[in-house]
């Protein structure tokens, strides 16, 4: 095999799933393919997550000698802390009906969480062009990516599916900020994986919000 092809399919393996026994999970930040009974299930690591989910399925019905996965969210930092939701509620509200952005990241070696907002190079009512990420501690990660959308309602709209496609994160949207009950919308995000998904209870209380 040449040596650039060797190269990516040691970054980017594919794994044959055992029947008679579990598939031993990623222990390292990466990415691999599993191939299963079922169909082919991709498997994302980071220091703060595990998700596995399937992306493709057999449009044969032949034999697969394989064994079954099961889709996991493995959340190994732990539950994000409310009260930076309710520090991202405050930001948004202040600003309305301009729309803000901030990280919620997670340290590795510390546990520790903190909100960071972040900068554009333009932001208005309806829209935010040529935000800056944030220069991170030695450690952190990205969990929450957080905007809202001032005035209007949450929503993930297309430019943020193509924001999104190659992270590894939450996204969460605050609408309607200048209200007592601002709408939301929340999803996972995952090499292109998008799965929408209700608010936690424990940001809803600091939210007040019309969860989606």
């Amino acid at each position: 095999m040449n040596a650039i092809d060797s190269l990516l399919q040691t970054s980017f393996p594919s794994v044959m799933v055992p029947m008679r026994e579990s598939v031993v999970a990623l222990d390292r930040p990466g990415e691999r393919l599993l191939i299963a009974a079922d169909g082919v299930y991709l498997e994302v690591v980071r220091s703060w997550i595990r998700v596995v989910r399937r992306i493709a399925k057999y449009d044969v019905a032949t034999a697969i000698p394989y064994g079954r996965v099961d889709a996991v969210t493995q959340q190994l930092c732990g539950p994000v802390p409310p009260q930076l939701i309710a520090e991202f509620r405050a930001m948004a509200r202040k600003d309305h009906p301009v729309e803000v952005m901030a990280w919620i990241v997670w340290n590795a070696l510390t546990g520790a969480f903190r909100i960071v907002q972040l900068t554009a190079r333009s932001q208005g009512s309806g829209h935010i062009e040529g935000y800056q990420r944030p220069d991170l501690a030695e450690g952190e990660h990205l969990v929450v990516d957080c905007h809202s959308h001032g005035a209007h309602e949450a929503y993930f709209s297309p430019t943020d599916n193509d924001d999104d496609v190659f992270d590894v994160k939450f996204a969460f949207v605050l609408g309607e900020c200048g209200s007592d009950r601002p709408s939301t919308a929340f999803r996972l995000c995952a090499k292109g994986i998008f799965e929408k998904s209700a608010v936690p209870l424990s940001w809803r209380s600091v939210l007040g919000a019309e969860v989606a």
